[in-house]
């Protein structure tokens, strides 16, 4: 690896643009070589588990939203929208928005410590490479090159401490994916990164306060904003720069100031693209900071009588406390009329919810009845936490790819007994007790997409993942399954928005 030092220069320094950050990643996405064995199956995973919680999530409302403001923007030899048959066809970016709200919406796919899903890179790149008639091998190196941008950036310049949206490092990962795809230049790749740089960073109250829909559709935004960076780019426009390092650039005045420092590695020429194996993907339905302590609550769930339960301690670091334990003071976190968002976001509503049912689902979970059960309501206000200096230590000196985001779980009954139990990291993580392997993501995707598919069509979808780098373009058209007739909800646009107000749609 190569370790870049990342800092302000003053105006008056003219920062050479192969010196830029930027650069490098552009240098990167034009040059990485193709995946290893290893890689290429773990991107085949990553494919199926986003369209397993995708498809799953379907016939919500802020995916169906999404999907028929999609419909809006048909295009002949575009991209395909889950759900839908592959002849219909829809401008690439507008997949994007609707593919990837999909995958966002249940809290279900992949994520890297603290904070960042680089799988929302996938269907941005899934629907470029359709609408562009890229084939598989293209297809598994870009989303490698997304993965290792991200990765990247997310370790060597963390977005927490300045409160900023994952899209800070989301989109020009995507970007950089798209660039890969495309074989662009490297000129090219670095004016579409320095534009959606400067475009992607914005606060975290996305996942703060009254949590809405909102959190679904923004890796959708994240990705049009990096297609249509990249499209700018292609037709010859340049870009301002540089964007991280500049006196008023991103580190001067979104992160942490004209004085820091950072260091971001990057594979070296000719070296292989690992990161997405430092990634892992989720077992439960909910905020990457919780899934240990729902490990913790099924697992102790037998030894606990609830009536007995005088009050419940998760002790934890900083940073699972602030954002989504007590810590946070938002009083939302407590309130059974929150949305769900908010709910997937409030450790004590997650840990009652596990106590009680020893395991966590993404929709039953989720339910105003469920939420509002009088018993869950007086259980879920006895949850609280507290920063633990230990497991805080833990957290602030693990490894990057092994953070310690879990914690201890501790169960004071009334008669003074306490059970408890401590992880540092969720099972399914890939230094946890039980790490998905390929095995893990079939099943789990048999699990959310068997509902919604016909047998045959969801045998095809696996057989064509797995095989990914074989895929020819036409091949890659069959990426976003279609259900049976009748089975979805909202498949055409609806005359209540813009983008449709006028339009007219025939059946279907």
């Amino acid at each position: 690896m190569i370790v870049h030092e990342v800092r302000v220069h003053p105006s008056a320094v003219r920062l050479p643009r192969e010196a830029q950050l930027t650069w490098k990643i552009a240098e990167l996405a034009a040059a990485a070589p193709p995946p290893e064995a290893d890689v290429t199956d773990m991107v085949a995973c990553r494919v199926v588990d986003n369209a397993g919680v995708a498809l799953a999530a379907l016939n919500r409302q802020p995916v169906a939203t999404a999907r028929v403001m999609a419909l809006a923007h048909p295009r002949p030899q575009g991209a395909t929208l889950f759900g839908l048959p592959a002849a219909i066809r829809v401008q690439a970016e507008w997949a994007c928005w609707a593919n990837a709200t999909a995958v966002r919406e249940l809290d279900l796919h992949d994520c890297v410590s603290p904070g960042a899903h680089p799988g929302d890179n996938i269907a941005p790149l899934i629907a470029v490479a359709q609408q562009m008639g890229c084939d598989g091998a293209a297809l598994v190196r870009a989303i490698a090159v997304a993965y290792e941008v991200q990765v990247a950036l997310v370790k060597g310049m963390p977005l927490a401490p300045t409160q900023k949206e994952q899209t800070g490092h989301l989109c020009p990962a995507t970007t950089a994916g798209v660039g890969a795809l495309l074989g662009l230049p490297v000129a090219t790749i670095y004016h579409a990164l320095n534009q959606a740089v400067l475009l992607a960073f914005s606060p975290r109250q996305t996942r703060t306060g009254d949590m809405t829909s909102w959190k679904a559709f923004v890796p959708g935004y994240s990705g049009k904003l990096a297609i249509e960076a990249m499209d700018r780019a292609m037709r010859g426009e340049v870009s301002p720069s540089p964007v991280y390092e500049g006196q008023s650039g991103v580190i001067a005045y979104l992160l942490d100031g004209p004085e820091a420092r950072y260091t971001v590695a990057l594979p070296a020429p000719g070296q292989p693209l690992r990161a997405i194996l430092e990634t892992f993907t989720k077992a439960h339905s909910a905020v990457n900071h919780a899934q240990a302590f729902i490990d913790l609550a099924c697992e102790l769930r037998p030894q606990v009588d609830l009536q007995q339960v005088r009050e419940v301690v998760v002790h934890t670091n900083s940073a699972v406390h602030h954002i989504v334990g007590s810590g946070s003071n938002d009083p939302e976190k407590y309130d059974p009329d929150a949305s769900r968002e908010t709910l997937d976001h409030s450790l004590a509503y997650i840990v009652a919810v596990a106590l009680e049912d020893g395991g966590f689902h993404h929709e039953h979970s989720y339910t105003y009845a469920r939420a509002h059960r009088p018993e869950t309501i007086d259980l879920w206000r006895r949850v609280h936490s507290v920063i633990d200096p230990a497991w805080d230590a833990l957290y602030r000196q693990a490894l990057p790819d092994r953070p310690a985001l879990g914690g201890r779980l501790a169960i004071h009954l009334k008669d003074g007994r306490v059970i408890s139990g401590e992880k540092a990291v969720a099972d399914a993580h890939t230094h946890g007790a039980r790490p998905m392997d390929h095995a893990g993501y079939v099943v789990k995707f048999r699990a959310l997409a068997g509902p919604m598919l016909a047998s045959e069509v969801l045998e095809a979808f696996l057989s064509l993942a797995y095989a990914l780098p074989e895929a020819t373009p036409e091949a890659l058209s069959r990426l976003n399954p279609p259900l049976p007739p009748g089975r979805l909800h909202a498949d055409k646009p609806d005359g209540r928005g813009i983008f449709d107000h006028g339009l007219v749609v025939t059946d279907r």
